[in-house]
C-alpha cells in the first residue's frame, strides 16, 4: 500500500502529481512495517571522514592543490580547487565513479563535513568543467606530489626499494583522443604505466596503446633514482618488471648508475638451446618421480642487439601439462633460485595492486574526450588509492584487515548508516548500533589520529 498526496504540477495546473509519503511493507508479527524519506540528514558513508583524517596525515590535497593552477577570478567562485579535489577524490574512494553521481552527493552533509564544507558542494558540470582545464604541467605537479607523499611516508631511510614497473589495458569505448587498438588486447584501449614500491604508489602515467610497452619507462626510472637518491643517497634500488621492460639500453643504464635489476626475458630459441640440459633433465625426473620439478640455473646470454652478455636465470619446470621454462635477466649476486622465487616472482603482488586502481578506484574511467583530462582522471583515481593505502598500511595496522582490499576497506569500514545532526557548536553523527565492526573503527581512529 502506498500512501500519498496530489499537487498539482507547475508546468500544467491541470495536471496532478502524486508525491508518495509512505511506504506499507506485508505486517510481521502482527505489525504494520511502514516506510517514509522522513528520517532527517541521514548518510550511507559514516566512514568518510576517515579519508578527512588520512588526507590530514599526509597534506595530500593540500600539497596538489597548491600546485594546480586556477583561472577562475578569484573572489567569485563557490568551491575553490581543494574543494573540488576533495570532493572529486574522496568521492572515488567511497565508490561513486561518476561526475553525474555528484549531482546527489553534493546534498550529502556527512561528505560535506569530510570536504570541511558546511554548505552544497560542486554539481556535476563544475567538477566537468574542472577536469577540462588539465593540462601537461597539471599532470607533471600532480605526479611530483605522488612522489614527495611517498618519499614523506619514511620516517627513516630505507635500506633498499623494489620498483615495479607494469602497464596494463584501459578499455576506451568513443573517440577519445590519442585512442588506438591494441593487437594483443583485441581492443581500442589507452597503455598507462604503473610504478609501485610495495603497496604504494608512486606513478600513474596515461600512454596511448600504440607504442612500446617500454615507452619512457626508461626517464621515468632516471627521474625515480635521481629523486630517491638526492633524499637517501645510500638506498640500494631495484628495477623489476615484466619482459615488456627487457631492453638492453635501459639494463645498461642501470648498470652505470648502480640500480640492480631482476626483469623477465621472453623465450627463444638460443635460451632455449642453452638451457636444454636443465630442460631435459627436468622432464626425465618428471616421468621417473611423477612429481613436479624446477631446476634453476644462471646463464651467459648476449642478444645480437646487445652490447654485452648478462646474467639470466632459467627456470626449468615439468609438470602433467608439459615443459614450462621461464628466464629472468637480472644484475643481482646470489642463489638463482632465491633470486627468481624471492625477487622477481613477488612482481605479481603489483598486478593486485593495479586490479584495485582499475576496479575498487575506476582508474580506468577514462572516459573524456580530451586527452589531459583522462590523465588529470588517472591521477585522481591514484590520489584515492594513495589515501586507501594510507588507512590500510596505518590506520589498519595490526588488525584483522591489515590486508584488505580497498573494496573490503570500503565496505566494511565507510558504508555505516549514519544520522548526522547539526547545529551551531558541533555535528553529531549517530552510527547504527548493529555496525558489526565497532571495535576495528575505534581501532583505525586511534591509528590514523597518533600517525
Amino acid at each position: 500500500m502506498v500512501v500519498g498526496v496530489e499537487t498539482k504540477t507547475r508546468k500544467n495546473p491541470l495536471m496532478t502529481k502524486c508525491n508518495q509519503i509512505s511506504f506499507e511493507f506485508p505486517s510481521l508479527d502482527r505489525r504494520k512495517i511502514e516506510a517514509s524519506f522522513s528520517g532527517g540528514h541521514i548518510s550511507s558513508d559514516g566512514g568518510a571522514l576517515f579519508l578527512r583524517q588520512a588526507d590530514r596525515l599526509l597534506g595530500l590535497t593540500k600539497s596538489i592543490s597548491k600546485v594546480m593552477t586556477d583561472p577562475r577570478q578569484s573572489g567569485r567562485t563557490a568551491h575553490s580547487t581543494l574543494d573540488l579535489l576533495r570532493q572529486r577524490i574522496y568521492g572515488l574512494a567511497l565508490g561513486y565513479e561518476d561526475l553525474n553521481d555528484h549531482d546527489c552527493l553534493r546534498k550529502d552533509p556527512l561528505i560535506q563535513s569530510a570536504v570541511e564544507r558546511s554548505d552544497s558542494l560542486a554539481s556535476s558540470p563544475t567538477l566537468c568543467r574542472f577536469e577540462a582545464r588539465a593540462d601537461r604541467q597539471t599532470a607533471i605537479d600532480f605526479s611530483k606530489v605522488l612522489i614527495e607523499t611517498f618519499i614523506n611516508s619514511f620516517k627513516n631511510a630505507p635500506e633498499e626499494l623494489i620498483l615495479d614497473f607494469d602497464a596494463t589495458d584501459d578499455r576506451v569505448h568513443g573517440s577519445q583522443e590519442r585512442r588506438s587498438f591494441h593487437g594483443y588486447y583485441d581492443c581500442w584501449c589507452f597503455l598507462p604505466l604503473y610504478v609501485f614500491c610495495g603497496e604504494q604508489l608512486l606513478v600513474s602515467y596515461l600512454r596511448p596503446s600504440n607504442i612500446d610497452p617500454a615507452r619512457h619507462a626508461w626517464a621515468i626510472l632516471k627521474l625515480l633514482v635521481q629523486r630517491l637518491r638526492q633524499k637517501w643517497p645510500k638506498v640500494r634500488i631495484i628495477f623489476r618488471g615484466d619482459s615488456g621492460f627487457c631492453r638492453w639500453r635501459m639494463l645498461r643504464w642501470c648498470e652505470r648508475h648502480e640500480v640492480k635489476y631482476v626483469v623477465g626475458i621472453a623465450k627463444n630459441p638460443r635460451l632455449l638451446e642453452q638451457g636444454q640440459n636443465l630442460i631435459s633433465e627436468s622432464a626425465v625426473l618428471f616421468e621417473k618421480t611423477g612429481e613436479k620439478q624446477r631446476h634453476f640455473a644462471c646463464l651467459q646470454y648476449k642478444a645480437h642487439s646487445w652490447d654485452q652478455e648478462r646474467m639470466v636465470i632459467i627456470k626449468a619446470e615439468h609438470n602433467r601439462q608439459g615443459s614450462n621454462p621461464r628466464f629472468v635477466v637480472s644484475n643481482l649476486s646470489g642463489n638463482a633460485q632465491h633470486i627468481y622465487e624471492k625477487i622477481y616472482c613477488a612482481r605479481g603482488e603489483m598486478e593486485n595492486r593495479i586490479k584495485e586502481q582499475q576496479l575498487g578506484l575506476f582508474a580506468d574511467r577514462t572516459s573524456c574526450h580530451k586527452w589531459w583530462s583522462n590523465q588529470l582522471r588517472l591521477l585522481l583515481s591514484s590520489a584515492a588509492y594513495v589515501l586507501m593505502e594510507t588507512i590500510r598500511r596505518v590506520g589498519l595496522k595490526g588488525s584483522e584487515m591489515a590486508r584488505a582490499q580497498v573494496s573490503t576497506i570500503r565496505l566494511k569500514l565507510f558504508k555505516i548508516g549514519t544520522i548526522v545532526l547539526k547545529n551551531t557548536r558541533r555535528i553529531r553523527l549517530l552510527m547504527s548500533q548493529a555496525y558489526p565492526y565497532q571495535k576495528l573503527f575505534a581501532h583505525v581512529h586511534a591509528k590514523l589520529n597518533t600517525g
